[in-house]
């Protein structure tokens, strides 16, 4: 592979400009199709074949699509001391529930007044007009959303409270707004102290825009021909940035290393892609592959977004290794500070690693108090993870405490109760439908938690019947959840026509459960990818033990302080958290499948440094100081990128990206800073010669030469043999 990768980048050289203009058509193109095939994500979420779903399908195919399109509770209150029965309020509800019928897209607006079916609490304080559109909630425009929002902020110039919830009002989830350009320049800081150039810092980071940007592009073009979340792109964003930056980092400084030894520029090029370059394709591979991995889990929406994000990574190393090269080639000696480059022309050798600094002692400070470290690394992170123990999921965030939706529902909650938010939907199919739900009507009333079941509603043939339900506690409460689990259990023991529980809160609970039980199944899945391929990478059994073991606790403390704080509350204040509960269910999977590329990175550059060193033959301590040195600045600096970029979507923005920016940010910390740069190396240590140890059974194994090795030696041998010619020429 450093082969290939080497004439891929001396091609980049050699075709420098042609390689640049590629990549800016296929990001203009990316543009062109997006704004012509893009189409509407959706925020809904469910599993083909659960009991909610196949509700769900049947209730469409009994009762009709009419009545199917997406809808919207717009809510009303009086003034204090005040009804809604007062000729004044009646007619401005009256007015409202006409312009809400003549919105964009709105099939009818119910008046909640209507004596016939009224939609207004016993004391007529509050009331809901129900609005239903055309199409489905996918389907939902912008511009129809923000003519409803326009709608509704009219109406309450008459006196009246006036808020709207429901799927048609839902906005797409914001990806972190002004505090995510704030890490990106944090990122661009942090390029530009660790190159000393603002003019490579800004290369780097615009090269991990481009392909972040063609990622997005696509995603956003898919969305016209699949029904994707909208939490995709925003995800395949935050990931895509980062090891964008991070991967371009690699090959910059290997570039710049190669420069500093006298390389020219062509050969610096191709030497920094054929070396870093290859750590590269293997990290960004391991990232991919968890990624990908997330089909396992058999959940259709979170498929897609594993391979979105994914595609996008695809494109970010592809960039790393064309583009980056394409524009250091123009860069040249540029591309080192100025005070540096006499000096690079000039260079000849291969320059001595740097044996004083702060990360020099850190490495000898570890290595020889290597039982401390590893004990002092080990038990913090522990205690760290100790809340993962309590975690708690569910797939019904609340909304932002400031926004039309959560007043809305605080609204209903107070004139109708708790539960009015997340009713559940009984539907019976079959034989005597109706009677059949009459009959359990009384049953399911006698439940805990049940604070009203309304009348049955069957369809027009009489073969299909539906019962609300209504709830005491609120969507998402650990009690509503029982109470879905209790009203199945009824049901199940009842004769007659196939019973079914659907509605929000019934979604919600069987994807939590699907993603609770394949948690510890995908856990299991990347934890052994990362066995073999740590195996293949370092030709040892005991390296990818600690590697893992490092992964294992990192997934504990990312998870267990995201518990702490978005569970628990503490530190709230610190990230403007709205409010607190359990976590969203998608977090604990994807958080996994991204750590997991991104620490097996660190692992991958870190010790692949010290593997070599040992491989040309430094004595095992030794070895682990020289890589340390040579590797350590370029991942401390890769982890302040990742945690910037990952921070920047945490303290704005929907609640689904907040939680996982979060552990993720975290997470990036413990890996980086404790598991990698502390644990690894002190167990390392610890283990001297044995650590490299590969039993005789595996030394079939290929050799992967993430490191460019087989580059290297060539190289050496060569400026040696050239030493020794100019010996002989001179005697």
């Amino acid at each position: 592979m450093a082969r290939l990768l080497f004439r891929l980048g001396s091609f980049s050289h050699r075709h420098r400009l042609a390689v640049i203009l590629v990549w800016l058509v296929a990001l203009l193109g990316g543009g062109v199709g997006a704004a012509t095939l893009a189409g509407q994500t959706s925020n809904t979420f469910s599993i083909p074949g659960q009991e909610s779903t196949t509700a769900l399908d049947l209730i469409t195919e009994k009762f009709g699509s009419g009545g199917g399109g997406a809808t919207a509770r717009v809510v009303v209150a009086a003034p204090a001391g005040q009804t809604l029965a007062t000729s004044s309020n009646a007619a401005a509800v009256t007015s409202l529930v006409a312009d809400l019928a003549d919105l964009p897209g709105v099939a009818s607006a119910s008046d909640p007044l209507d004596p016939a079916a009224p939609t207004v609490n016993a004391d007529q304080s509050t009331a809901y007009s129900t609005v239903t559109y055309t199409a489905a909630a996918p389907d939902v425009t912008a511009a129809q959303k923000d003519a409803l929002l326009a709608a509704v902020d009219g109406a309450r110039d008459t006196g009246l409270t006036v808020e709207v919830t429901g799927e048609a009002a839902q906005a797409a989830p914001e990806a972190g707004g002004a505090t995510e350009a704030i890490g990106v320049v944090l990122a661009l800081v942090i390029l530009a102290v660790t190159y000393g150039s603002l003019i490579v810092a800004g290369m780097n980071l615009l090269t991990a825009i481009v392909g972040v940007g063609i990622g997005i592009l696509g995603i956003t073009i898919a969305t016209g021909f699949m029904d994707l979340s909208s939490t995709t792109s925003a995800l395949a964003g935050m990931l895509g940035l980062a090891v964008g930056i991070d991967y371009a980092l690699f090959i910059v400084t290997r570039f710049r290393q190669e420069l500093r030894r006298g390389a020219d520029v062509g050969t610096a090029v191709a030497t920094a892609v054929g070396t870093a370059g290859s750590a590269v394709v293997t990290a960004g591979l391991t990232v991919v592959i968890a990624l990908v991995g997330l089909f396992v889990v058999g959940i259709p929406f979170l498929t897609q977004m594993g391979v979105a994000a994914a595609a996008t990574i695809v494109f970010a190393v592809l960039i790393a290794v064309t583009l980056v090269p394409a524009v250091l080639s123009y860069l040249g000696y540029r591309a080192l500070p100025r005070k540096q480059r006499a000096a690079a022309v000039e260079a000849t050798g291969d320059g001595a690693v740097g044996r004083r600094g702060f990360l020099a002692g850190w490495i000898t400070t570890v290595t020889r108090r290597r039982v401390l470290s590893l004990v002092f690394a080990m038990a913090a992170l522990s205690a760290i993870a100790v809340p993962f123990f309590s975690m708690q999921t569910t797939l019904m965030p609340s909304p932002a405490q400031d926004s039309t939706q959560a007043r809305a529902e605080h609204l209903l909650a107070e004139g109708f109760g708790a539960g009015f938010n997340g009713p559940l939907t009984v539907l019976f199919d079959g034989s005597g439908a109706a009677a059949a739900a009459t009959r359990a009507s009384g049953a399911i009333a006698g439940l805990d938690d049940v604070a009203a079941v309304t009348a049955p509603i069957p369809n027009a043939d009489g073969s299909a019947a539906l019962l609300t339900v209504i709830p005491k506690s609120g969507p998402g409460s650990t009690a509503t959840e029982d109470l879905v689990v209790d009203v199945r259990a009824l049901l199940a023991d009842t004769d007659g026509p196939s019973a079914y529980v659907t509605g929000t809160t019934a979604v919600s609970v069987d994807v939590a459960q699907s993603l609770d039980k394949a948690l510890p199944i995908y856990l299991g899945l990347v934890v052994s990818l990362a066995l073999v391929l740590l195996v293949l990478v370092f030709r040892s059994l005991l390296v990818p033990l600690v590697g893992v073991l490092g992964f294992l606790l990192t997934i504990g403390a990312s998870l267990g302080a995201t518990v702490a704080v978005f569970q628990w509350g503490w530190l709230a204040d610190l990230i403007a958290l709205d409010s607190t509960g359990p976590l969203i269910s998608l977090a604990p999977i994807l958080v996994i499948g991204i750590l997991f590329g991104l620490a097996m990175d660190y692992q991958i550059f870190l010790v692949s440094r010290m593997h070599e060193a040992h491989s040309l033959g430094a004595a095992p301590l030794d070895a682990i100081r020289t890589g340390f040195r040579q590797a350590a600045p370029v991942v401390v600096a890769a982890a302040a990128i990742m945690f910037a970029v990952f921070a920047g979507f945490v303290p704005a923005g929907d609640a689904t990206i907040k939680s996982i920016g979060f552990a993720l940010a975290v997470g990036i910390i413990f890996d980086a800073l404790v598991v990698r740069m502390v644990l690894v190396p002190a167990a390392l240590a610890l283990l001297g010669e044995r650590a490299w140890w590969l039993p005789r059974w595996l030394r079939w194994l290929p050799i992967l030469d993430v490191e460019g090795a087989g580059l290297e030696r060539p190289a050496t041998r060569r400026r040696e043999d050239e030493r020794d010619l100019v010996g002989v020429a001179g005697r």
